[in-house]
């Protein structure tokens, strides 16, 4: 089962929006010595939304090769349209991926049995690892228990990613699923509490500026030491608000740029982090002790 800090990787670009490799390779080797459990390329912090199917896929095979084999790499590969989720989740597989990240299907607002249908029909099309992602706040789709429940009885349906920050959830997902199920959060600020209810990990956007702290802090939290978790996470809670000032990834590239990671590269529609809010990620970088 892959556990722990996820760290949810930026994409780093180039001011005209260009991919840039060679700072990327630089993010996966920095991630790695600090201690990154597993990294998620080419997900909604790795602006999947703005880049076209060959970067998409490009961007995935780079961090693998890149990874080669030290840490789980996980691909999204979620799309509204089941038949391009399954040719992403295709070609991530060829490449050698670990396992896939699969959003709940945006804009087109499927009911529960559409959401059951197609992820079932991703995972009878791609024999890889897949976990589900429930971000309602982004997708206008909230996946219920229920339905992950009767998901995770399919073998490789392996877990799912939690981004709702309802804690509540995870007693009863796991009710329903049962021990084997990873159950991951993708809310950074309840990161902690999820983690002591026996969450597996956090697929951070943290991670990307305090990946050792991140690191230490859901470890802890997983092992029940929740005293050790609690003074590491009082550190990290200016960022856990900071880095959504601005719709992500905005501020944790601004920030990941301003730690000499990457240039000032983003996409269309996002724009770089605001002036008027530059000062209150930098003080929470500070607080991190990042800066």
């Amino acid at each position: 089962m892959i556990q722990g800090s996820i760290v949810a990787l930026v994409t780093p670009m180039t001011e005209d929006g260009a991919v840039d490799y060679k700072s990327l390779d630089r993010l996966i080797e920095f991630h790695i010595e600090q201690g990154t459990d597993a990294l998620v390329a080419v997900g909604t912090t790795g602006e999947s939304a703005t880049l076209d199917e060959q970067e998409h896929c490009a961007v995935i095979k780079r961090v693998v090769d890149q990874v080669n084999g030290r840490i789980p790499v996980i691909a999204g590969t979620g799309a509204n349209a089941t038949k391009e989720a399954i040719t992403l989740t295709k070609k991530a597989k060829q490449v050698g991926a670990d396992a896939c990240l699969l959003v709940t299907p945006y804009y087109n607002k499927p009911t529960q049995e559409g959401l059951y249908q197609h992820f079932k029909a991703i995972a009878e099309a791609v024999a890889i690892p897949q976990i589900l992602y429930n971000v309602p706040g982004r997708t206008a789709c909230d996946m219920l228990p229920e339905t992950i429940g009767r998901l995770a009885k399919i073998d490789n349906i392996i877990g799912v990613k939690e981004a709702t920050a309802e804690l509540q959830r995870v007693r009863q997902i796991r009710q329903l699923t049962g021990p084997d199920f990873a159950l991951y959060t993708g809310d950074d600020a309840s990161s902690l509490e999820f983690c002591l209810l026996g969450g597996q990990g956090s697929i951070t956007v943290t991670g990307n500026v305090a990946p050792g702290l991140v690191h230490e802090m859901i470890m802890a939290a997983m092992a029940g030491e929740k005293e050790k978790a609690e003074q590491i996470d009082a550190k990290l809670m200016g960022l856990h608000q900071a880095l959504f000032i601005e719709s992500n990834p905005i501020p944790v590239k601004w920030a990941v740029a301003e730690m000499g990671l990457m240039g000032q590269g983003i996409r269309l529609p996002l724009t770089w982090l605001s002036e008027a809010n530059q000062s209150q990620v930098k003080v929470a970088m500070r607080q991190a002790g990042v800066v």
